[in-house]
């Protein structure tokens, strides 16, 4: 992972990491279940954020030296991982 992709997705996991401590807060304060759902969503779309910026390096970086190099291994963790998003 190059360092900018890799200090992105640190401060995003940060961020997530901090926002679920805050919803584990929530259910301890026995708030009303509509307002932990909203922030759980949030969570959720942080998650999918972090990812995504993660696989657009992996494609721009790992897959595109792997390819260079005659790794098809590559290819493989691809569908792999698509596999795993459509689960």
């Amino acid at each position: 992972m190059d360092n900018v992709t890799q200090g992105d997705v640190l401060k995003r996991l940060s961020y997530i990491e901090g926002h679920l401590r805050g919803v584990g807060k929530m259910v301890e304060g026995g708030q009303y279940c509509v307002d932990v759902l909203k922030q759980t969503y949030a969570i959720r779309r942080a998650i999918e954020k972090m990812e995504s910026k993660m696989l657009n390096g992996h494609l721009h970086h790992c897959v595109v030296d792997g390819i260079e190099r005659g790794d098809t291994g590559v290819l493989d963790e691809l569908s792999e991982l698509y596999e795993l998003a459509n689960k």
